[in-house]
């Protein structure tokens, strides 16, 4: 008896998808590193190397598990470096811009800066999604946001606590 493969079905990624997983990550993870530090002593020279690490290792590392991932999955070979380079220089981009922020302006006014920016583009990339799901946008933003907000409150509690605990 002759067994018949099955045609494997892959979905393949769109472009806003792959734009959206790397930016989202990047505002989040550089939102939770800048709120969480913003207070400490010499905080600026802090932030921004730790952006730029965070813009090497995680980027590297995130992408380089959506490629994993994505292999196992049987992805193109194509779509699958497509998806994990497009990953990685969204992020690239958002932290470069970041960096920017904390570099150009005065670490409080940085810091609230930095926060408007990344609600903003989650925004337009919630707006994105809701669009192409042709779902009404406004519950998807606020989930989007509400998380974000959490991320950004709980960083701070963190750096507070640090700075009190172990500051000097």
């Amino acid at each position: 008896m002759q067994h018949k493969m099955k045609k494997e079905k892959t979905i393949v990624p769109t472009h806003q998808a792959r734009v959206s997983f790397g930016s989202t990550s990047a505002i989040i993870t550089n939102l939770a590193l800048i709120s969480g530090m913003n207070h400490l002593p010499g905080s600026r020279i802090s932030i921004i190397s730790g952006i730029l690490i965070i813009a090497l290792a995680d980027n590297v590392s995130d992408s380089f598990g959506i490629h994993i991932f994505q292999e196992s999955e049987r992805l193109d070979t194509r779509e699958n470096w497509l998806t994990t380079l497009t990953n990685f220089f969204s992020r690239l981009v958002v932290s470069l811009v970041f960096v920017a922020i904390v570099y150009l302006l005065p670490i409080q006014l940085a810091f609230l800066c930095a926060v408007v920016w990344g609600l903003i583009v989650l925004m337009v990339i919630s707006f994105m999604i809701a669009r192409s799901r042709k779902k009404h946008p406004a519950g998807i933003i606020f989930e989007h946001l509400f998380l974000l907000i959490i991320v950004i409150f709980l960083s701070t509690i963190i750096g507070d606590w640090t700075q009190h605990h172990f500051g000097y």
